[in-house]
């Protein structure tokens, strides 16, 4: 990423780069200095992230993940999902101070090196890392990989000068987008300069944890140190423990909801009894909703695995769905639902408090592709209601061509559907999340920070 900052002239003394080559050492011989394979798995998975475009879920999973990462102690896992996180969160300002203290740029191919400097910059200026640590350990790893050896005084050299410069640094940096181009662009012209902001800075702080709870929200706010937010969720508060070692876990009276992943259900209004199809279901959360409503769900995913979890998550919680494992677009159901839930795959551009990958994993191609794929589930859950069934459609984009825009090109298709406008006056204190054209839609600077997620209410005439 360019940026204005990347381009100025230097006020800090820059070391000279030196080239060399390699291959890396194997996990094994990180082992012996502690605080060292953290760091390897850290930059293992930045590079994997930034070059191969590979999910960070993926690489931290505890049983599938990344060999270095699975082999590291749980606090040590802890620490490589803190240094990586902050890196993606704060990768351009990280990447526009760093030529500050090179003299040029680096060699070409030595992205293996740049991947060291982030890691070590993201860990001096973004968490609660000693420099005199980062620096040692960035040099120890440059010395004993072959493809960086020779850089080794560089290594030193750059970061010890980022420790002395670092005021200078952050304010050299301050006002650096905090998102890739691309992505920044589409908000601006999505949102405008000054949403585009708040919404760039509040993907700089790690989400909250909000639970829909089955009942007394403020009962449970009370037990688990909580607040209740403005639609009956319960926010905790500084929580760094385990969830299923909280009260009320084990006996099934909450689960783990995001504030804006609950709105689609809650759009519904009163489904007691009516047969409701749930089409992207795993893992089950707004089949919770629904389940705890007294629908009739059925819940449908075409992965069995994400099933198995979504049927494990519905027994601790004490609720029934029909589950089916199908793909939702060759569904065929023997009768028509009263209302069909359609939280389609999406960019999830929403969700970078939770995933900063996103935006350095997804590009405008992806976008515009999963909105097709979109607007082709939507045609089809259209197809699985009745004379005055609605089909509720939500994802977790902040792009208008996988919300707004497809959605009017879907009605203009099929005239014997209308949008049900959503009122401002039923969602008190979320006002700001119902548009102009009464779809609701949130974004990640709301409401103290939830997802960004777009909703609308479809019904057949």
């Amino acid at each position: 990423m360019t940026s204005d900052t990347q381009n100025k002239p230097s006020r800090f003394k820059k070391p000279r780069a030196e080239h060399g080559g390699g291959r890396e050492d194997g996990p094994s011989s990180f082992q012996d200095k502690p605080g060292l394979a953290a760091r390897v798995a850290a930059t293992r998975i930045l590079a994997a992230v930034l070059e191969k475009k590979t999910s960070l879920d993926g690489m931290l999973d505890s049983e599938n993940g990344n060999p270095v990462y699975r082999a590291l102690s749980l606090a040590d896992r802890a620490l490589v999902r803190a240094i990586v996180n902050s890196a993606l969160r704060h990768l351009p300002r990280i990447e526009a101070a760093l030529p500050m203290l090179l003299d040029g740029p680096l060699p070409q191919g030595a992205r293996s090196l740049h991947h060291v400097l982030v890691i070590g910059a993201a860990q001096m200026l973004y968490l609660d890392v000693p420099d005199h640590s980062a620096v040692d350990l960035a040099v120890e790893q440059a010395h004993r990989d072959p493809r960086n050896k020779r850089f080794v005084k560089l290594v030193n050299a750059v970061l010890r000068r980022l420790g002395r410069e670092k005021a200078e640094i952050e304010k050299a940096i301050a006002d650096v987008p905090v998102l890739p181009g691309w992505f920044h662009d589409r908000l601006v012209s999505a949102y405008g300069d000054e949403v585009a902001q708040r919404i760039s800075e509040a993907q700089l702080t790690p989400a909250s944890i909000d639970l829909t709870v089955k009942a007394d929200p403020a009962l449970w706010a009370e037990k688990l140190g909580g607040t209740v937010l403005p639609n009956g969720s319960v926010r905790l508060g500084q929580f760094e423990g385990q969830i299923p070692s909280l009260e009320g876990f084990a006996e099934g009276a909450w689960w783990v909801q995001d504030l804006a992943a609950s709105i689609p259900v809650k759009l519904m209004g009163d489904i007691s009894g009516k047969r409701v199809a749930d089409l992207c279901a795993a893992p089950g959360g707004k089949t919770a909703q629904l389940a705890h409503a007294g629908a009739k769900v059925t819940a449908l995913d075409q992965s069995g695995n994400r099933l198995r979890r979504l049927r494990e998550n519905l027994d601790r919680l004490g609720l029934q769905a029909e589950t089916v494992e199908a793909n939702m677009l060759k569904y065929q159901p023997e009768q028509l639902f009263d209302a069909v839930l359609l939280d389609a795959p999406c960019s999830s551009t929403g969700t970078l408090r939770k995933h900063p990958d996103v935006c350095w994993t997804k590009d405008e191609n992806d976008i515009a592709k999963l909105a097709a794929l979109q607007g082709q589930m939507l045609r089809h859950a259209l197809t699985l209601v009745g004379p005055g069934g609605i089909v509720v459609f939500s994802n977790c984009s902040l792009d208008p061509s996988e919300g707004e825009e497809m959605i009017a090109q879907v009605l203009t298709e099929n005239p014997t559907f209308e949008r049900v406008a959503v009122r401002k006056e039923d969602w008190p204190g979320m006002e700001a999340a119902v548009t102009a054209e009464g779809d609701l839609r949130t974004t990640p600077d709301m409401f103290g920070g939830v997802d960004g997620f777009f909703s609308s209410v479809l019904r057949k005439k």
